[in-house]
This record gives C-alpha cells, sequence and structure tokens, in this order.
C-alpha cells in the first residue's frame, strides 16, 4: 500500500494544504534521498481512497488532514502533524514534545490540536474553498471576503470545488 511509510493525503484544490504538502515533501527527503513520508493528493475518485484504506470517506479527507499509517491506523488532525513531525528530519529534534504527557495530559499536543482547529476554521479566509463548511463564527468573515473578491473582480468564474459536490 504505503511501502512501510506514512501517507499524507492533501486537499489539491485548496492553496494551504498544497503549499503544506510541498514543504512535507521537501522535508521528508531521509538518508540516501529516500522519502520519509509518502505526500499524495486526494483527488476525486472515492473508490481509491477506499482502496488506500477501508472506511476512509472521500468527503471527511477534504475536511480533515490524513495521515495513513503503515500498521494501518490513521492519524487525522493535530494527531498527523505531531506524527508528521516526527517522521521528518528537520523538526524530529522538538516532535517529542508532543509525546510528553504530564498527569494524564499532553500540554504540547493539546496547543497543537487547538493550533490546527483554528487553521481549519480560517482556511476558507486563506482562500481555500474545498476543504470543508468553514464553522459558524467564520460565516460572516468568508461572506465578506467572497464579496470584496467580487468587487475587486466582478467578472471571475468561481473555481470547481468537490465540496460543491454532494455525495453520492
Amino acid at each position: 500500500m504505503n511501502e512501510g511509510l506514512p501517507l499524507l493525503l492533501f486537499n489539491d484544490e485548496c492553496g494551504v494544504c498544497r503549499r503544506l504538502a510541498r514543504w512535507v515533501q521537501a522535508s521528508a527527503q531521509g538518508p540516501l534521498g529516500r522519502p520519509t513520508v509518502l505526500v499524495r493528493p486526494i483527488g476525486d475518485d472515492p473508490q481509491v481512497l477506499e482502496a488506500l484504506h477501508p472506511g476512509l470517506s472521500i468527503w471527511d479527507a477534504y475536511e480533515n488532514l490524513h495521515l495513513l499509517m503503515p500498521d494501518g491506523s490513521v492519524k487525522l488532525d493535530g494527531e498527523a502533524v505531531a506524527e508528521l513531525l516526527r517522521n521528518l528530519a528537520n523538526s524530529r529534534w522538538f516532535a517529542w514534545t508532543f509525546a510528553l504527557n504530564v498527569g494524564g495530559f499532553r500540554p504540547f499536543q493539546w496547543l497543537l490540536n487547538s493550533a490546527y482547529a483554528v487553521l481549519a476554521d480560517i482556511r476558507p479566509l486563506l482562500g481555500c474553498e474545498s476543504c470543508g463548511t468553514p464553522s459558524a463564527w467564520m460565516r460572516p468573515l468568508v461572506w465578506m471576503r467572497k464579496k470584496a473578491g467580487a468587487w475587486a473582480d466582478p467578472g471571475a468564474k468561481p473555481r470547481f470545488s468537490p465540496r460543491r459536490t454532494p455525495p453520492p
């Protein structure tokens, strides 16, 4: 399936996701130029994702960061980011902090999960219209951003977004 390496799935329709995936790909060069993490766009074919991991929904994959692990498990969101950082040579030196347990609480993982949640909420403001529905507090800001864009370029056509197509 993934050659014994973690497999990062990313939304190729999203500029934020593309930039982060390029950074991971560039940072994932291990000894002898072999990657330590594989990076793959989600695409638009649910059967391909189902073949990668049974039960993986294409709609969930667009909304949340998914890291498929060699043992068959799936890491999501902040947990996926922490695992990615553990697998990259340039971030491994500090990634151990996310596993630090203080009385049953992992404070640095909690901070990372919180930061990921904020990023997930503001992605529409950063130009991503295909990573899911913005949360209620973000909708007015996204609406204002879209209106500002329409005023700047009234002839602009909306881009294709797989999230606008309802699940089959």
